[in-house]
């Protein structure tokens, strides 16, 4: 009765610890973005499956009985494949995943629908951007080269970002109030571009920009097809206990 955990997320971290915690069988995936994951007291694989084809060959091969899709908010691609593979194979899913952030009082907030969107709103005269989206998507902002961007990655880029003006952070949430404030100080940010991750680790840049009247270009979450989703540890580990009738 093994679980997958599709991870690379806190979640993921802790369903992962609560799991070995509990005797409950689990492997962990990462997609192999970062180039030193976090050592886990579960199994761990990394790399892709190939597609929602290749999850679904993966989890008859290797047995498993259930699903948990703790990945990131973002990782749109490997959440359909996971829907799909759930599919193919019918083994049951379920989605780990952190709210939403909210706007509260003092918050200067623009939401856009995705990452082009937010690339299009940044046009006009040159701005001191803080572009926390990590690695991925930065391509996109190449056609607004008037700003300069502060990137906050948690590896040093393999080669230069696509951006003419920028400077890279190299730094490991999660991020505490003092230092991102500091950050948003000695940088001059007058702008912060974030994706709606939700959770605490990189909370504090949204709290330390209210702090300083900055305001937030946020990108909303991709829209994902429907299944069970929750964001509470427990209710994942009575999943999971399913099977066991404990």
């Amino acid at each position: 009765m093994t679980t997958l955990i599709l991870g690379g997320t806190t979640e993921a971290s802790r369903l992962a610890a609560a799991m070995a915690e509990r005797g409950l069988p689990a492997i962990l995936s990462y997609a192999g973005r970062t180039e030193a994951p976090r050592i886990q007291p579960v199994p761990i694989r990394i790399g892709g499956f190939g597609g929602a084809g290749g999850l679904a060959d993966w989890l008859r091969a290797n047995r498993i009985s259930r699903i948990v899709d703790a990945t990131h908010p973002f990782a749109a691609q490997i959440s359909r494949n996971a829907v799909t593979a759930s599919a193919l194979t019918g083994l049951p899913l379920l989605v780990f995943q952190r709210p939403e952030w909210q706007p509260g009082p003092g918050d200067d907030w623009t939401e856009t629908a995705d990452i082009a969107a937010a690339a299009q709103a940044l046009a006009g005269p040159g701005r001191r951007v803080f572009l926390a989206i990590g690695r991925q998507n930065l391509a996109a902002f190449a056609r607004q080269p008037q700003h300069h961007y502060l990137l906050r990655l948690v590896d040093p880029p393999a080669s230069p970002p696509p951006l003419p003006d920028h400077h890279v952070v190299i730094a490991r949430g999660p991020f505490d109030l003092a230092g991102d404030q500091a950050l948003l100080t000695r940088h001059r940010i007058d702008l912060l571009v974030a994706k709606n991750a939700g959770g605490t680790g990189a909370e504090a840049k949204l709290i330390a920009a209210r702090a300083l009247r900055i305001p937030v270009l946020m990108i909303a979450r991709p829209k994902m097809p429907d299944c069970p989703v929750t964001s509470r540890l427990e209710e994942v580990l009575n999943w999971c206990h399913a099977d066991l009738g404990v």
